[in-house]
């Protein structure tokens, strides 16, 4: 009776709006999430030169992230599923900010090789964590637009800041690109200890917005029922998120997705400049354009899925609309192959990767779909499988481009963008939670 009283009030006042503070949170932390993923590439030429990597030793030191960042993925959901938001983002954070600044003082290719194997190991359960904070602190009809605007700071960081990056290496040399960068990230890892809570227990949240998060399918105990239900590792949950038609669906599409997001991590540079015969340094602003395109697709993702909601749309089709049409637009990659035009050119990379872009909502799905008690281990493995793209774009790429040839490349990402589009259509059917 008291219960049902208190929620009487709390339904007459004003539900705060502590979510959004929630959201630039995880804004933030996405920005520093990927500075330290791209402070290498910026600081490469300079820092190889000094130290005298040839370019085969490059390519592993490159490559060297994204196996332990694979790898870790499982652990990683694992952990996010028994270990508060508060504790483990702050102790990741920190470790990955410490291996960042000893980047700037290593000396040979072991250490170089061996501190970026630290980054990838300890970033991996940052997404997972992402996922987790959205799912406890937003209903479903405001989920998207929260992963939206945390997605988009991946963008900020390639698009917007790793000009200052380049100016802190021309300026202060290349150790400074990695001192810089990890100390933001210690700083905030401080402050991210100190700020953030869970629903209930955050300063100035009130009843009303507890509630509006909870009616609205957010699990703003999921901490409560986790510590009362503490189990160790058990294949059999393993088990659970890799037999699902419904989340092999989101699997795959991931895997697609981010094959176009790491072909223009790595192979992007090269195209343009030996495929292309364009100078990347003279037309930074050209080269910029995608990145630019995908933010923008980012953001109107978000939003345009929650006012889908809002119109009384089902969650099923507010999610996989934007993703499916984005992974569609993206298809059209291909274009490229068959224009000289360097404005038409950029003109089709930038409507691929906007709607690269406008699918990056897949998150959203996993906070949909996934039981509530793995929500850890399944976006671990959602980010698992979605990451070895990190490893098989680059080396794919390189086996189908010969000569002056470019295209089977780009025909490659097309066809997986387009059998990501798939996968959302013919496999993960009916978008509901999945109940163990």
């Amino acid at each position: 009776m008291q219960t049902r009283i208190l929620e009487g009030a709390a339904a007459l006042v004003t539900p705060t709006r502590k979510r959004y503070f929630i959201m630039v949170l995880l804004f933030i932390t996405v920005v520093i999430n990927y500075l330290d993923r791209s402070n290498l590439s910026i600081a490469a030429p300079a820092l190889t030169s000094e130290l005298g990597i040839d370019p085969i030793h490059v390519g592993l030191i490159f490559s060297a992230f994204g196996w332990t960042y694979a790898a870790m993925q499982l652990p990683g959901g694992w952990l996010v599923d028994r270990v508060p938001p508060r504790i483990l983002y702050t102790a990741a954070l920190l470790l990955w900010s410490i291996a960042t600044i000893m980047l700037g003082f290593a000396a040979s290719f072991i250490a170089l090789f061996v501190l970026r194997m630290a980054v990838g190991a300890l970033e991996a359960p940052a997404y997972p964590i992402n996922s987790r904070v959205v799912t406890t602190w937003f209903p479903e009809r405001e989920r998207a637009t929260a992963i939206g605007f945390y997605t988009s700071g991946q963008f900020v960081g390639l698009a917007f800041l790793t000009p200052v990056l380049a100016w802190l290496q021309a300026t202060y040399g290349w150790h400074m690109v990695f001192v810089s960068t990890g100390a933001v990230g210690v700083i905030w890892a401080a402050i991210w200890y100190m700020v953030y809570r869970e629903p209930r227990d955050f300063k100035g949240v009130n009843e009303a917005e507890i509630q509006l998060i909870r009616e609205g399918g957010g699990l703003v105990d999921i901490q409560a029922d986790t510590e009362n239900n503490k189990r160790g590792f058990s294949w059999l949950d393993l088990g659970i998120v890799l037999t699902k038609r419904k989340l092999w669906g989101i699997y795959l599409g991931q895997f697609c997705l981010n094959s176009t997001l790491w072909f223009f991590l790595t192979w992007f540079p090269t195209y343009l400049v030996k495929y292309r015969g364009m100078d990347f340094i003279k037309s930074g602003l050209l080269a910029s354009l995608p990145f630019l395109a995908a933010f923008v697709g980012v953001l109107c993702s978000g939003f345009f899925s929650d006012w889908l909601i809002r119109r009384g749309h089902t969650v099923g089709f507010a999610r996989k609309l934007p993703i499916i049409a984005g992974l569609l637009i993206s298809t059209s990659i291909i274009g490229a192959n068959f224009v000289d035009s360097t404005p038409l050119v950029i003109a089709f990379l930038a409507l691929a990767f906007f709607g690269n872009g406008l699918a990056s909502i897949t998150w959203s799905l996993v906070s949909t779909l996934a039981p509530a008690r793995l929500l850890g281990l399944t976006g671990g493995t959602f980010n698992f499988i979605g990451n070895l793209s990190a490893i098989a774009t680059p080396i794919v790429i390189g086996f189908l481009v010969s000569g002056d040839s470019f295209a089977p490349a780009i025909t490659y990402i097309s066809v997986l963008a387009l059998i990501g589009a798939l996968s959302y259509i013919l496999l993960v059917g009916k978008v509901e939670r999945i109940e163990i």
